[in-house]
Formats: structure tokens, C-alpha cells, sequence
């Protein structure tokens, strides 16, 4: 993810630039600071009175409070421990909404099918297509300089940026409705079955709001918590968002910084420079095949592999650490085998089907790019 686990997709569309900052830590008792930033152009509305808590919360019995929450006291001793008074975490919470919704639609996710049904082929449509590729190609004409810069130091190819930012948000179009603090708020103190995941989530949401000055009801993202055109969780915004444009604030919103902040997630979590991703299988006899296990956590070498008639398309310079993927295609299973830099990408979120869908969108992005330039006379870089 960059934000960890979650990348559920929100509805806002269209505006890139920066949340807005603002002195409310100054404003609140007990914190001993004064700092005054000035407001620069916004991606999300400028704040707004919260509006008030609905007088029924079916997730808290009698009442939308959520500040009443049985989580509530145990939370405010944590941020103790960070510099926040008790008064100063109640002052901003209370301004927090409980949110329906969004526990409807964290309920709403639906298992995996078992058996063959072609789920990757569906999945990959979604991502995978001209609609996609078109956008990206053409945010890598506006971004090519950050793109550029961000291999430079970080060693992660640009169409493996543009693949992550076009699947979670389609290049800034669709960044979500939800106001953070509500969605953290609501899933930390009314959502027992990941409470303690959220709770943390909360807690280095505060802290990130106030080591960049940001009004803390300004900054909206997905369901979950997610934001930016990374969709990065507020615990991997402090730990991998970078200040990439250099104008002193992270701001994933931002599509400099936001490049720069995927590119360094990518290499915090071992992206090897100039490395394979993942490549197709050729497999002789697919009942063989099926007699070794598949899935990130397998780890095969070359030998192996060939033992049950599995053999790469193309020849790898290591035989170590191999992942045998297989995927449920329309017309029968594909397989693939996963390289250290395609777990890397399931860091990001952990499925292989995600991670094979910002491969081969990755792929696409540079066949495109090589034949836009070529055509325009351009060297293919």
C-alpha cells in the first residue's frame, strides 16, 4: 500500500495539487507549538465545518459519537505518548464523522471464487487496456523529467511508476470522496474486526498531518484511508513519501511528488536496478505442472522447475528465489514465474494479480512510448 493492504478505488476526479495547509495545531490547547503555514492550491476542498454526527450509529449502539467508543480512551493515551494532550486529540476527533458507508463497503468485498472461472482475465481488463494505456502515455509526456529523475536515483523504470499511479487512481482522475479522518476514524472505533490495523492507522495519520502542517479535515482518499495518486496509507506516507519537487512538504497529491514517493517505495523494499519482473512459463504437461505448488510464497530453482517440464520463455542469468504463478485465465491457467522484483511489487498490495497487472500495464506503457517516439522520429528511450 504503498498504502499497504488496502487500493479501494474513490470517485473524485480530475484535480491535482496540494491538501491544504493550515496553523490548526497552534489553534488546539496543550501543544506547546505555534506554527503558521500558508494555503497553496488545493486538490481537496479548503475545510469546512464538520457537519453534525448522525443521531443513530449502527456501529456504535445509541449514538454517532464516536468520540464514546470503547477504543476511544486507549487511543487518546497513545497519542499522549506523541506530544498530543488528551484535550487536543478529543478537540480533533470530535470533529471526525462516523461514516455508514464506509463500513458497508469494507463488508462489501467480495472472496475469491475458487476453481477456474477466468477472474484474471477480468481482472486484467480492467487495467490493462487502451483507456489506460492512453492516459498514462500521456501523463509520461507531461512527467518525463520527474520520471527520469526518479529511475535516476531510485533505479525504478518509469512505466513501472505510471502502471501503479493508473491503477490506483487513473493518473489522478479518480482519487476518492472520503475524507480521511472520517474513514480512519469510523474503522478504528467502529469496525472491531481490524480495529487494531486502523487504529494505527489513525494514530500515524495525526502524526503525518502535523509533521506537514495539514488541516487535519482537508485531505480525502479512498474508503480505507488511502490517498494520493499513489494511494499510500498514512503509515507508508511517513515512512516512503518523498519531497520530490523540493518545495519542502510530501504531497501525494501532487503528481511530482507522488512519483517520487512510488519510486522510492519501490526501492525501500529491495526493486533491484535493471532486474526482470516476471515471465511467462512454457509448460509441457500441465498435470505435472500442477504437482508443485504455486504462489508468491514458493521459491524454486531453474532445476526444479524442470523436473515438473516447467522452463522459462527466455533465458535468467539466476536460478534462485523463482515464484511459480498461476493465474485463472479464460480458455485454461497460465503460468508465470515471479522474480524478486515482482514481489516487490506485491508489497505494494499483496495479490498476484495485482502485481501481474502493473507488469504487463508496465509493458504495454513502454511498447506504446517506444512506438510514440519512433514514430515522432525521437530515439526509443
Amino acid at each position: 500500500m504503498a498504502r499497504g493492504f488496502y487500493s479501494p478505488k474513490g470517485g473524485e476526479g480530475g484535480r491535482q495539487g496540494r491538501a491544504r495547509r493550515t496553523n490548526w495545531l497552534g489553534l488546539l490547547p496543550g501543544l506547546g507549538f505555534s506554527l503558521v503555514f500558508i494555503a497553496s492550491c488545493s486538490s481537496t476542498p479548503p475545510r469546512s465545518e464538520p457537519p453534525p454526527v448522525l443521531p443513530i450509529s449502527p456501529g456504535l449502539p445509541g449514538t454517532a459519537d464516536l468520540t464514546q467508543s470503547p477504543g476511544f480512551a486507549p487511543f487518546i493515551e497513545r497519542m499522549r505518548r506523541h506530544g498530543f494532550a488528551p484535550a487536543q486529540t478529543r478537540a480533533i476527533l470530535a470533529g471526525a464523522r462516523y461514516q455508514p458507508a464506509v463500513i458497508e463497503l469494507m463488508d462489501r468485498q467480495a472472496p475469491r471464487a475458487s476453481g477456474p472461472s477466468g477472474a484474471w482475465t477480468r481482472y486484467r481488463a480492467k487495467f490493462v487496456n487502451e483507456a489506460v494505456i492512453g492516459a498514462g502515455l500521456g501523463f509520461w509526456d507531461r512527467y518525463a523529467l520527474a520520471l527520469a529523475r526518479a529511475e535516476s536515483r531510485y533505479g525504478v523504470p518509469p512505466e513501472y511508476i505510471l502502471a501503479i499511479i493508473g491503477i490506483e487512481t487513473h493518473y489522478g482522475r479518480v482519487l476518492g470522496k472520503t475524507r480521511i479522518i472520517d474513514a480512519l476514524a469510523t474503522l478504528a472505533f467502529a469496525y472491531p474486526r481490524r480495529a487494531d490495523y486502523f487504529s494505527q492507522e489513525l494514530e500515524q495519520y495525526l502524526l503525518m498531518v502535523r509533521e506537514e502542517g495539514l488541516d487535519p479535515y482537508t485531505p480525502r482518499g479512498s474508503f480505507a484511508g488511502a490517498m494520493g495518486l499513489g494511494q499510500f496509507m498514512p503509515s507508508s506516507f511517513r515512512r516512503y513519501a518523498v519531497d520530490f519537487d523540493g518545495d519542502g512538504h510530501r504531497n501525494l497529491w501532487d503528481p511530482v511528488d507522488a512519483i517520487g514517493s512510488v519510486a522510492h517505495y519501490f526501492a525501500q523494499n529491495g526493486w533491484q536496478r535493471n532486474g526482470l519482473v516476471a515471465i511467462p512459463a512454457q509448460v509441457q504437461s500441465r498435470e505435472k505442472a500442477d504437482t508443485l505448488p504455486s504462489g508468491l510464497d514458493t521459491r524454486y530453482t531453474l532445476a526444479k522447475l524442470a523436473q515438473a517440464g516447467i522452463r522459462p520463455s527466455i533465458q535468467l542469468g539466476s536460478s534462485e528465489g523463482i515464484s511459480l504463478l498461476k493465474l485463472d485465465a479464460q480458455g485454461g491457467y497460465e503460468y508465470w514465474l515471479g522474480l524478486a522484483n515482482f514481489r516487490v511489487i506485491t508489497r505494494y498490495n499483496r495479490s498476484i494479480y495485482y502485481a501481474m497487472a502493473v507488469h504487463q500495464l508496465a509493458q504495454a506503457l513502454q511498447t506504446g512510448r517506444m512506438t510514440q517516439r519512433t514514430h515522432s522520429g525521437a530515439s526509443p528511450q
